[in-house]
C-alpha cells in the first residue's frame, strides 16, 4: 500500500484556484532556489536576516535583551550573538528546500556524527524512541535525517504545527517528508503517536515551544521559569520509550549531529505524574545544555519566557 504524503492530504483542502496557484508557485520558487545551491541560498538568507535586523526593531531589541538576561553577557556580546542568531534562523528556514538532498548516503551532505557509537545503538535499537529536539541549528534537515533512522515499516514521525494556509502547509510538508518521515499535526496526536511508538518507531518533538499553562510544567530554563510542554514526556512514559535529545548543528565543514545519552522511562520510579515531570525536566535540561554549547544557533527571537515585551 502506498503511503499517502501529507501534501496529498492537504492538497485536497485547497478549495480555491488561488490556493492551488500558491502551491505550484511555491514549488516552482523552491526548485529555482534549490538550483542555485546551498551556499548561494545561505547568502540570500543572510541578506533577509540583515533586512529583518534593521526593519524589525522591537524583535531585534527583545532578542538582545533576552540573550543578555539569560546568558549574562555584555550588551555588545548580546548584540553580536543576536545578529548571528538572526542569520542562523533564516538559514534554517531556507534549508527546508534541500531536504531531498540531505541523507546518510549522499556524498555532498558532509554530515559528521559526534557520538557514532550512540548513533549505531540508536539505529539497531528495538525500543520506541521519543526524539527531543528544538529550534536549534538545522532543525528542518534534522527532520529529514530522522526519516532515515529506520527502514519501513517502522514508523518515523515528526510532530509539527500546522500552517493556516493549506498551500503553504502542503508545500512545507512535501519538503519535510522527502526522506521518509511522516509529519503529524501537534493537536490531537496522542493516538497516532502511541500507535507509532508501540510499533517501535521514532517520534520527534520540538520541545522549546511556548506552551499553554494547562499543557505544561513551569520549569527552570536558563535561570528563569518557562512553560515546557509535558506532552512528549506523557507519551514517552505511557509507551515506556527512550527519550533521546538530538540536534543538528551547522558548522564550517558541514553538519554535526549531536546525540546526548537517552533517558529510559521504563526505569523511572514514582507515580506517573512524577515520571512525566522528571522526563520533562530531562529534555529541558538537555535543550539548555545544547544551546549553551553554541547559543548563536538557537531561535532567540522567540519570546520563550512569556515576558511582556514591548
Amino acid at each position: 500500500m502506498t503511503r499517502r504524503h501529507s501534501e496529498d492530504i492537504n492538497f485536497t483542502e485547497m478549495q480555491t484556484g488561488l490556493q492551488k496557484m500558491q502551491y505550484y508557485s511555491l514549488c516552482g520558487l523552491g526548485k529555482t532556489i534549490h538550483f542555485l545551491g546551498i551556499k548561494t541560498t545561505y547568502a540570500l538568507a543572510d541578506g533577509f536576516a540583515f533586512l529583518a535586523w534593521h526593519i524589525l526593531r522591537s524583535r531585534r531589541e527583545n532578542t538582545i535583551a533576552s540573550i543578555r538576561e539569560h546568558l549574562k553577557t555584555t550588551q555588545d556580546e548580546a548584540r553580536n550573538l543576536a545578529y548571528k542568531s538572526f542569520q542562523s534562523t533564516f538559514r534554517s528556514f531556507t534549508e527546508i528546500l534541500f531536504t531531498e538532498d540531505f541523507g546518510l548516503e549522499h556524498k555532498g551532505t558532509h554530515l559528521f556524527i559526534e557520538n557514532e557509537g550512540l548513533w549505531e545503538k540508536l539505529r539497531s535499537c528495538r525500543r520506541p524512541i521519543v526524539a527531543a529536539t528544538g529550534h536549534y541549528g538545522s532543525w528542518e534537515l534534522l527532520a529529514s535525517l530522522l526519516g532515515q533512522v529506520f527502514q519501513p515499516p517502522r514508523p518515523r514521525m515528526v510532530v509539527v504545527r500546522k500552517y493556516p494556509n493549506p498551500a503553504v502547509h502542503a508545500f512545507i510538508s512535501k519538503q519535510r517528508e522527502a526522506r521518509g518521515a511522516s509529519m503529524i499535526g501537534h493537536r490531537a496526536v496522542a493516538t497516532s503517536v502511541l500507535r507509532a511508538l508501540r510499533k517501535h518507531g521514532i517520534v520527534a518533538f520540538l520541545v522549546d515551544h511556548k506552551t499553554k499553562n494547562h499543557e505544561a510544567y513551569t520549569l527552570p530554563f536558563f535561570g528563569d521559569m518557562a512553560n515546557v510542554n509535558m506532552g512528549p514526556a506523557l507519551l514517552a512514559v505511557r509507551a515506556e520509550a527512550l527519550v533521546l535529545p538530538i540536534f543538528l548543528e551547522r558548522t564550517d565543514k558541514g553538519f554535526l549531529l549531536h546525540l546526548q545519552e537517552p533517558l529510559d522511562t521504563k526505569l523511572l520510579s514514582g507515580t506517573t505524574e512524577e515520571k512525566i515531570k522528571e522526563t520533562t525536566l530531562f529534555y529541558t535540561r538537555a535543550m539548555e545544555k545544547q544551546i549553551r554549547s553554541n547559543p548563536e544557533q538557537w531561535f532567540w527571537m522567540h519570546n520563550r519566557w512569556n515576558k511582556d515585551w514591548k
